[in-house]
């Protein structure tokens, strides 16, 4: 299958030794969905499966507990604040360690709402060549994709949409308290962390876990190819 699919995708450059018709009669049997031009719309269908991560997974995380109840992608405390954690519990202040967990939850949870317009217009860059590999890549290859070409920009964008949202949902004042308390405590180092930084990787690292979990669906699970783009793409995958 990778022979037949590799040379119509070079049917363009074979030239005049060729004739182009008779090389396309003898695949289109085999790759059912090929259009006028004489080319499966490959980059169409990637793109689909990418846009399709995103409206069926990641606005679940956009819900109430979309990430704070998501085992998945739930953001826990990082390493420098998991001893504030612990210590504030076993000096009787669990409730105020629990709300700070939940509230950079909620952070990620409002961010997302915002921020998935971006994720929507980074996936319309996708080029041809691009989707090529892709396609007969690995089962996270499109989100790699993604996550590769676009943390950088996405990072800069999101960043201060987060920081708004720590400040909508009142983490900034919990962990303000949090750590103010914390640095109370006699015999312990101090610290003051970077939550908006962290919250805004732990966001990205949740929104690209949800969409692998749609493009891994999509290769693995005919049903899930809802449309006859994703089928005739997905299909090429499948006998590779």
């Amino acid at each position: 299958m990778k022979k037949i699919v590799f040379l119509f995708l070079l049917i363009p450059c074979v030239g005049m030794a060729q004739d182009w018709q008779d090389i396309l009669n003898q695949v289109k049997d085999k790759l059912n969905g090929v259009n006028a031009s004489g080319t499966v719309d490959i980059a169409g269908g990637l793109k689909e499966a990418l846009n399709n991560g995103i409206t069926k997974q990641v606005t679940k995380l956009t819900a109430t507990d979309g990430f704070y109840k998501n085992e998945m992608v739930k953001i826990l405390l990082p390493a420098e604040l998991q001893k504030v954690d612990k210590t504030l519990r076993k000096m009787g202040m669990s409730k105020l360690a629990d709300s700070g967990i939940k509230s950079l939850n909620r952070a990620a949870e409002d961010a997302v709402k915002e921020a998935t317009p971006i994720f929507v217009d980074a996936i319309k860059n996708m080029s041809f060549t691009d989707a090529k590999s892709i396609l007969l890549g690995k089962e996270t290859a499109a989100t790699d994709y993604l996550k590769g070409t676009t943390s950088s920009a996405l990072y800069a964008k999101f960043s201060p949409v987060v920081q708004q949202s720590i400040g909508k949902v009142g983490a900034d004042k919990i962990w303000a308290s949090i750590i103010k308390k914390y640095n109370t405590i006699p015999m312990v180092s101090k610290v003051n962390p970077d939550i908006t930084d962290y919250v805004t990787n732990k966001s990205m690292d949740g929104v690209f876990k949800m969409i692998s979990v749609e493009e891994k669906d999509i290769r693995t699970n005919l049903k899930s190819r809802t449309s006859d783009l994703l089928k005739k793409v997905f299909a090429m995958q499948d006998k590779k």
